[in-house]
């Protein structure tokens, strides 16, 4: 049985407090987006334990730390099934503020759920999913929410982007939790993304602020050019996505602006 996770892209971001336990609550809204993965698994006739094959980009980590066999450890503690041969296909970029390991996770676990009749509401494999990520449950359910506390609380938003053109870039550029919260100040937003989000998505550039690019930007200037690259270009709104390093820009109508980036990683479709 094979599924196709999909990434996601923060539509905004604010960084509203910081807590008592060092984390910080947030506020954004998660948005699905037609960036896939491929993920395959098949029954390993023997018992032995499962594998993990994976192909296309590398990941440059121990696969007992991918998030798609901790989703796998996470289900078989609590039902039994046969051993499996996982083939995951990676598509999307890692360290891109585009959500893909939280996918391959979430879907791992709706794969194992259907191909196994185990009958576990979405309810449930979210409380699973959180476990893995607090990102990981939005991508149980494939619709955009908007998400708050430490990125474990999900709210239905009325919110669609069908028929805009969508462009991502993401360069050869690591950003880490230490760099993206650099210069973070807390602060609620005077106005409430939920309520931005209702607003034409011509007025989004001026309103819709991603925190992360105050500091990211500051560090590493190559990617706050990217993002006034896609505007020059025609985009009606542009940010980066999550912490970075992650960049894309939506249309009102189809573009190529592969050559414009042709350091990065590209991708450019219809949502």
């Amino acid at each position: 049985m094979i599924c196709f996770p999909n990434a996601k892209i923060n539509l905004g971001l604010n960084i509203v407090s910081r807590r008592e336990d060092g984390y910080h609550n947030l506020e954004t809204i998660f948005y699905p987006v037609p960036i896939k993965d491929a993920l395959e698994i098949i029954v390993r006739e023997e018992q032995a334990d499962d594998i993990l094959i994976e192909e296309g980009i590398k990941i440059d980590a121990d696969s007992n730390d991918n998030l798609v066999i901790k989703a796998l450890g996470q289900m078989r503690s609590k039902y039994n099934f046969p051993s499996l041969e996982v083939h995951l296909l990676k598509k999307i970029p890692f360290g891109a503020g585009l959500g893909g390991g939280s996918a391959d996770a979430s879907y791992m676990l709706r794969l194992i759920n259907d191909k196994f009749n185990l009958g576990a509401s979405n309810e449930e494999l979210a409380s699973i999913a959180v476990k893995l990520g607090a990102d990981c449950s939005f991508l149980i359910y494939k619709r955009p929410v908007f998400d708050s506390g430490i990125g474990e609380i999900f709210e239905d938003i009325e919110l669609s982007l069908s028929g805009y053109y969508f462009v991502l870039v993401k360069p050869d550029i690591y950003v880490s939790t230490k760099d993206a919260f650099g210069q973070i100040i807390p602060a609620r937003p005077k106005i409430s993304l939920k309520e931005i989000a209702r607003m034409s998505i011509k007025e989004w550039d001026s309103l819709m602020i991603n925190d992360f690019e105050r500091s990211v930007f500051h560090k590493y200037p190559q990617i706050g050019k990217l993002k006034n690259q896609l505007y020059q270009n025609g985009a009606i709104y542009a940010s980066m996505s999550g912490s970075g390093s992650s960049v894309y820009g939506i249309f009102e109508y189809e573009v190529n602006l592969k050559d414009n980036f042709s350091d990065c990683y590209y991708w450019s479709g219809w949502l």
